[in-house]
């Protein structure tokens, strides 16, 4: 028998499109209204050609096709992916607001869900009146709720509104609140979806601090966020969805990495900037492979050379090259421009020409995002290319530090007790 506490199942979620299709026998005032409303403009469409007629019919989507992963307890796993990839329908379904077309779930344990602003709150009672029925929701008795009433209040700082209606919260308000409950009743297993967003930094932080302290008192937490560094200091485990099925699991940094490069790379196109038509443009770039001949990779803290190639139709004088390195979640990491190192700007002549940059780049290792710009005399930029492929850096060092202990930096610290 599996020893985890969520088992998911070839789990799949089918939704009816209706495209003005005709509703059962009954319809409310407003639905006969829009639909009679409708209809006369489809006939208006239709004889006058003016613009495409609405379709009309059903359509079947499936927001989670075949989707299969189990959780253990007292891990934490990030579910991460685009938007409409999947991620609020399949904690729908593990929190049983939904239910799967097919597949099936298995969960040992009593969860909290925290999915949108206000889940499981009554717009018309009061903050201390919403802690007892969230309390009561989660199958906690009255005396236990009791017992961590004020540990709650202090948590969500809304005790001066205790006894207000939340119809009246404002939205960060709910979150604060809605989280305290869910974190603080003790749940086998939290689940929490990117509403933690609509609260301040400060708050922000206050919750991954809890959601930590959950993980660590062997209790199980389901994340979803699309802040990626929250994601990668909370989550041990990660998942990416993309357009409903399962495309990467397993640790959470290899999960980012592919989802961060991925991501890179469809936005390259759109980040480039041609201002001069292509008249001169960075054409490619690689790093001195030694015997293995030119590669995109380089050793950590090692002295490695990038070879920049430009193709231009026409001569520029007194031209700079920009260089900057981010890191796949876009932190500028490394920035320099060739105006400020050189002694004189060089020139671009018709045809084509190469730059060199040295450089040591203590970065841990992994992916990284390279991006090249040129700009004329006057600093004009004329072309700006996010290249591809990505950087590597690969390490020649081994660390005894736990891999969630490792920075950005690649960089030896030296020690010395005295005697």
């Amino acid at each position: 028998m599996s020893d985890a506490i969520i088992s998911v199942e070839q789990l799949g979620k089918k939704y009816r499109i209706d495209h003005l299709a005709k509703r059962g026998s009954y319809k409310t005032l407003r639905e006969t209204i829009t639909y009679q409303t409708r209809d006369l403009l489809t006939g208006w469409f239709s004889r006058n050609g003016n613009g495409r007629a609405p379709k009309r019919g059903r359509e079947e989507f499936w927001a989670l096709r075949d989707v299969s992963f189990e959780v253990r307890q007292g891990e934490v796993l990030g579910i991460i992916g685009r938007n409409g990839a999947g991620k609020s329908t399949l904690l729908k379904i593990l929190s049983r607001i939904t239910e799967p077309t097919e597949g099936r779930v298995r969960i040992r344990g009593r969860v909290a869900s925290l999915l949108e602003v206000g889940t499981g709150f009554h717009p018309e009672l009061t903050g201390r009146e919403n802690i007892f029925l969230n309390g009561a929701i989660l199958g906690m008795g009255r005396e236990e709720i009791r017992k961590k009433f004020d540990e709650i209040v202090d948590f969500a700082g809304t005790e001066k509104f205790l006894d207000t209606p939340v119809k009246r919260y404002s939205s960060g308000m709910y979150v604060r609140l809605a989280f305290a409950v869910a974190a603080h009743l003790e749940p086998e297993i939290l689940i929490v979806d990117e509403v933690l967003a609509v609260g301040d930094a400060e708050f922000q932080k206050k919750c991954l601090g809890k959601m930590q302290d959950v993980s660590k008192g062997g209790r199980t937490v389901i994340f979803v966020s699309h802040q990626i560094a929250a994601v990668q200091r909370l989550c041990s485990q990660g998942i990416l969805l993309r357009a409903g099925e399962i495309e990467v699991s397993g640790g959470i940094n290899e999960v980012l990495d592919h989802y961060l490069s991925d991501s890179a790379a469809d936005a390259s196109g759109h980040r480039q900037v041609r201002l001069l038509d292509g008249e001169c443009r960075v054409a490619g770039w690689s790093i001195d492979g030694g015997d293995a001949g030119p590669s995109h990779s380089c050793i950590s803290r090692q002295l490695c050379t990038f070879r920049v190639e430009i193709e231009s139709k026409r001569r520029i004088p007194g031209a700079s090259l920009g260089f900057v390195i981010r890191n796949l979640a876009g932190d500028l990491l490394l920035s320099a421009n060739s105006k400020d190192n050189l002694k004189r700007p060089f020139d671009i002549d018709l045809g084509k020409r190469e730059v060199v940059v040295t450089v040591r780049l203590p970065l841990k290792m992994g992916h990284y995002q390279l991006e090249l710009a040129i700009a004329d005399e006057q600093f004009k930029i004329i072309d700006h290319w996010v290249a591809q492929p990505l950087l590597s850096v690969l390490s020649c060092t081994e660390s005894s530090l736990p891999a969630e202990w490792h920075g950005l930096i690649n960089e030896p610290i030296y020690f010395e007790v005295p005697r």
